[in-house]
């Protein structure tokens, strides 16, 4: 019998504001899923429907976050670690190897690899990307609607320009990650 194996991935280690979320899929070698890549090269529409199928077809796929105050705690790189930990951790199958997007692995009970730009070249990873990016994304739009002044349903948390404009004008909120400079520097008037 083959390795069970669970691709990982992130979402959200470069934005301003909003947690830093990751993925693990386990994908079902009986049910292959055409289209999947790089969930940032992937139009909106695309990826919400390869999610769909991806949580209807994999064996097992699971969630990890780190929300702001971990991120502002650890800093954005261990917490993308310990994210990528829990969700390895909530899969509901026992796995044997862990591939991780990127060129370093975090602390698993089990082996893992990383693997550079992985999302583009490994089924598992891109499905990891794309269930990571489509919960951010969807976190990200709920948080909108109770604070729409910044636009976090455009730009998802992202330094835009109209982000750091919405910045300067209202203040951060208590979404936004502190410890990340143009927030940092609002913070202590600099």
């Amino acid at each position: 019998m083959k390795d069970i194996i669970a691709g990982v991935d992130e979402a959200g280690r470069g934005p301003l504001a909003g947690p830093v979320i990751s993925a693990a899929v386990v994908l079902n070698p009986a049910q292959p899923i055409a289209g999947l890549a790089d969930s940032k090269v992937l139009s909106a529409a695309k990826r919400a429907k390869l999610a769909i199928e991806i949580k209807s077809k994999a064996l097992a796929w699971a969630v990890g976050r780190c929300d702001v105050d971990e991120i502002d705690e650890l800093n954005i790189l261990w917490a993308s670690m310990l994210s990528m930990k829990r969700a390895v951790e909530a899969l509901e199958i026992k796995i044997e190897h862990v591939l991780v997007d990127g060129n370093r692995c975090p602390d698993l009970s089990v082996p893992a690899t990383a693997i550079v730009k992985g999302d583009s070249k490994v089924a598992e990873i891109s499905a990891a990307s794309i269930i990571a990016k489509e919960t951010r994304d969807a976190e990200m739009v709920e948080l909108d609607l109770s604070y729409p002044e910044y636009g976090f349903k455009q730009h998802k948390g992202y330094p835009t320009k109209y982000h750091r404009e919405r910045l300067l004008a209202v203040g951060p909120c208590r979404h936004h990650r502190k410890s990340f400079t143009p927030v940092r520097d609002l913070f202590t008037g600099l």
